[in-house]
């Protein structure tokens, strides 16, 4: 299993067993008002506002709430003005870290992140020295037969098809055929149960000490708890006897 699925499993179960929904929702209507403010509030002619719409979706936000933060986007309702950022920075044990951030106050975010890195025992890099190890990928969660899941996937465009085991599989494609090969599997009578864009590293940190391994978690942790911090990405994998002995 690699580090980018694992860290994506790991995200999945704490976002429902820790993160307040109000939280999640609020970083999603943002998301959504940015995508609605920079192509348009129709998300069957705006493919991120789309990609948005489905995230706001699978995390059970209503469809009020979904439509309120596209009309602020689009100016129909009074929204903030947000800057998109990515900070760079490397947590214990080397692993590489891009954090996403939608902020009205870039000096306040940059300080929030720096602070969270220095107190936490990681350290900010400066642009580029991560991001070059990361590109972006359209990445769903399929539930199905592994023929039927291979056959419908490759056929819309997949560039990988990985085992999640429990049924499921992880499929792997460029970003601009998420939606495509979304409406192919679901045409084919394959439950989808994610789909999304992210950043998917070139090189995989293995993470074999139990402390640099706490270490990484926490930092990410106070990273996601900020408000203006949408999506942390990292290299790294976890084996699973650790995450045992860090559960326990």
């Amino acid at each position: 299993m690699s580090g980018h699925s694992k860290w994506a499993t790991i995200k999945h179960k704490k976002g429902a067993a820790d993160q307040a929904r109000a939280k999640v929702f609020a970083k999603i209507a943002r998301q959504l008002e940015v995508a609605a403010r920079d192509g348009g509030g129709d998300p069957s002619t705006n493919a991120t506002l789309r990609t948005m719409v489905l995230k706001g979706k699978a995390a059970s936000m209503n469809n009020d709430l979904i439509d309120r933060a596209i009309k602020r986007g689009t100016g129909e309702a009074g929204g903030g003005t947000y800057e998109a950022i990515t900070y760079e920075g490397y947590a214990p044990g080397g692993v590489a870290l891009l954090i996403d951030v939608l902020t009205d106050n870039r000096n306040r975010s940059g300080s929030d992140v720096r602070n969270v890195f220095s107190k936490l025992g990681g350290s900010m890099a400066e642009p580029g020295a991560v991001s070059w190890q990361f590109s972006r990928k359209a990445i769903l969660i399929a539930r199905g037969s592994e023929d039927e899941v291979m056959m419908v996937a490759l056929e819309a465009g997949a560039e990988d098809i990985a085992d999640e085991g429990d049924g499921t599989w992880r499929i792997t494609a460029e970003p601009s055929s998420l939606h495509d090969l979304r409406d192919a599997i679901l045409a084919g009578g394959i439950e989808v149960v994610s789909a999304d864009t992210t950043m998917v590293p070139s090189l995989i940190v293995e993470v074999t000490d139990v402390t640099d391994a706490k270490k990484v978690l926490r930092i990410i942790d106070a990273l996601e708890d900020n408000d203006d911090v949408q999506d942390v990405y990292g290299n790294f994998d976890i084996s699973d006897e650790i995450m045992e002995d860090l559960d326990a």
